[in-house]
């Protein structure tokens, strides 16, 4: 039995663009192509695109989860093998999440009965490093040891409001997208404007001598919304993500 690259792209909650380019870069060649021209999928390779999305889920950059797979198989793992290692990961993912949760149901708990906070156990399973290897991948060792010691300065109220900036940004993305706003319309491009100048505050990362994002990382960060599900989840999904990307990419041809 196989399946189309249209069934798959449906069932893994992604896109046939996607999967073009996972066989591209030979990470995922299709099982064969059928006289019509068309991709068809048997089980294997749906095992190689669960194991795919598992180390995708996990952080990893296409590089990287290409170079898990490889050793993977040149150590002779079977495919069960190589799965429970996935589920090794996913359930240390699933603790580090649940000691999250855990962490801001108690600071809940004591914030509305009045008791004192714990610092101690406030930030259990919140690690801003769990992405260094992928940031120092794409943009180098300077990003990623910049970017850390500009987080590890701002005090807990910094902290807050960054991130409350940002979930603001992301909302009034989704919100513009959900009512279906023009990319190239003016409300379009003063989101883009601030997510620019938002960019503009993160060191680190490819900028112009003014300190700003240079247009090919301010592009390229669109695209990557689209392609990464954990981006375009921030952004209301596949769609709202598009948005986001053409707007950013608009504001690129007209203002940098």
């Amino acid at each position: 039995m196989d399946w189309s690259i249209q069934e798959i792209a449906k069932h893994a909650g992604t896109t046939s663009r996607t999967l073009r380019h996972y066989e591209a870069i030979g990470l995922l060649p299709a099982t064969r192509i059928g006289g019509n021209g068309y991709r068809r999928y048997d089980g294997e390779a749906l095992v190689r695109l669960q194991r795919i999305l598992l180390l995708r889920e996990l952080g990893l950059g296409l590089p990287a989860v290409a170079e898990v797979l490889d050793a993977q198989d040149a150590a002779g793992h079977e495919t069960t093998d190589a799965l429970r290692e996935h589920l090794a990961w996913l359930q240390a993912e699933q603790d580090r999440l649940e000691a999250q949760i855990a962490s801001v149901e108690d600071t809940i708990t004591r914030l509305e009965g009045g008791e004192p906070l714990m610092a101690e156990h406030m930030f259990d399973g919140f690690d801003h490093t769990q992405h260094q290897a992928e940031v120092e991948e794409r943009w180098g060792e300077h990003a990623f040891a910049s970017g850390d010691r500009w987080w590890r300065r701002k005090t807990p109220a910094e902290r807050t409001a960054w991130q409350e900036r940002a979930a603001a940004l992301a909302s009034d993305w989704a919100d513009a997208a959900g009512r279906g706003v023009d990319p190239v319309a003016e409300e379009a491009q003063a989101l883009a404007a601030r997510q620019y100048e938002w960019l503009s505050g993160i060191p680190g990362t490819p900028q112009t001598p003014d300190g700003h994002p240079t247009r090919e990382y301010f592009t390229g960060l669109g695209e990557m919304y689209v392609t990464d599900a954990r981006f375009s989840a921030n952004y209301g999904g596949e769609a709202g993500a598009s948005f986001v990307r053409d707007a950013m990419t608009a504001f690129a041809e007209r203002e940098l």
